[in-house]
């Protein structure tokens, strides 16, 4: 099914729904958990991750793409991996958190959820942050797979959460955005929309910039959970917006590519693709890329919007890139994992998985990672 709608964004402060800044939850609030000291690991191999619809967790050699090792879970992967500590920590469609040695594939430990773990986990501190679709967001010990605590929401976590000064944020698909207490896991606010949350939030500047389902990117303050301002798309919104140079970039099922200024939500401009835009964009260098359902992933230049190339898949892109100093690497839901010149689009190398690539893939080390991304902890929604 193909979409039709090409929408003009519009900028609306008074449109404020409703929202419950959280001051005293309880009178006497829990302590602080505390993490294990997580182990210092530095990985010396250019690996790249990706995980499949295959149920294969991959390490690939960034120069040829050749796979270093191969690590199975029960069933599929539609979290995106994240980094940390000698470890690769990803969630699973047989509703496990693993956390897999980074150098050699083998599992140091699973947390088991009530569901889907489609949320992309978050690392901060020596806790890994995770949302669940049995509605619950995990704090859990990094190091040990231990659980710290537990938020439970309405609805399922498809979202990924965001961390920062202190908050854990997160949108759920019973129409609430929260902001958690990221070491005692009690609500601090709660903003209600007219739609639910599958885009994961990014901070900046005492914003949170999250999309809809009702093709809204709202900016709520940080702090007080109050909008700021939002701006209305033709579409739905599941990608998740990236923050750059003063502006904010967010793509919607109406297959437009937005830029904002960040402090306002004004159109800065747009640009418009074939398809539904799922995954998020990355700026790196001056260039925001983005993959889309027409099946290109387009290079565009930062300020302007003006393309400077596309690359065709075989088939519809939900991935999120990843960009080095001269590569970009993408999953297409053709089966393949893409690695081309990110001044060009040329294509460097390609590997073939078992089946489709929805996840976002992860550079082992986080200093050759360049530009913004959607989520604080590395590439990936």
């Amino acid at each position: 099914m193909r979409y039709t709608l090409i929408g003009f964004g519009l900028a609306c402060s008074a449109c404020t729904p409703k929202s419950t800044l959280i001051i005293k939850p309880v009178p006497t609030p829990p302590a602080a958990v505390t993490a294990t000291t997580p182990p210092t690991v530095i990985i010396t191999a250019p690996l790249l991750y990706v995980a499949g619809f295959d149920s294969k967790l991959y390490a690939l050699d960034t120069a040829m793409g050749t796979p270093i090792w191969v690590f199975r879970a029960d069933t599929s992967f539609e979290s995106s991996p994240v980094v940390a500590y000698g470890m690769v920590y990803v969630g699973s469609n047989d509703s496990k958190l693993y956390a897999i040695d980074a150098t050699t594939g083998q599992q140091r430990w699973a947390f088991k959820t009530g569901n889907f773990v489609h949320s992309s986990p978050v690392i901060a501190n020596g806790i890994v942050y995770v949302g669940s679709q049995d509605g619950k967001l995990y704090a859990i010990d990094a190091t040990i797979g231990n659980l710290l605590w537990v938020f439970t929401a309405g609805l399922g976590l498809y979202s990924s959460p965001a961390v920062a000064d202190g908050l854990v944020y997160i949108g759920g698909q019973d129409n609430q955005f929260y902001a958690v207490d990221a070491g005692n896991g009690l609500l601090r606010w709660k903003f209600t929309a007219d739609g639910y949350f599958l885009s994961s939030p990014v901070v900046s500047n005492g914003l949170v910039y999250v999309g809809c389902s009702n093709g809204k990117l709202y900016a709520i303050d940080a702090a007080t959970g109050r909008q700021r301002w939002v701006f209305l798309t033709a579409s739905s919104i599941d990608a998740s917006p990236v923050v750059a140079n003063g502006l904010v970039y967010i793509g919607s099922y109406d297959y437009n590519l937005y830029a904002l200024d960040a402090a306002s939500g004004q159109l800065q401009w747009k640009f418009p693709t074939q398809g539904i835009l799922y995954g998020s964009p990355v700026v790196a260098n001056g260039v925001v890329y983005v993959g889309s359902r027409d099946h290109k992933l387009y290079a565009l230049d930062a300020l302007s919007g003006t393309q400077r190339w596309s690359f065709a898949t075989n088939f519809d892109i939900y991935s999120t890139p990843v960009v080095s100093n001269s590569t970009v690497y993408i999953g297409s839901n053709d089966f393949n994992l893409y690695a081309l010149d990110a001044m060009s689009g040329h294509k460097r190398w390609s590997f073939r998985t078992g089946d489709v690539v929805v996840a976002s893939p992860v550079l082992a080390q986080k200093m050759v990672v360049k530009g913004a991304y959607p989520t604080v902890s590395g590439a990936g929604k």
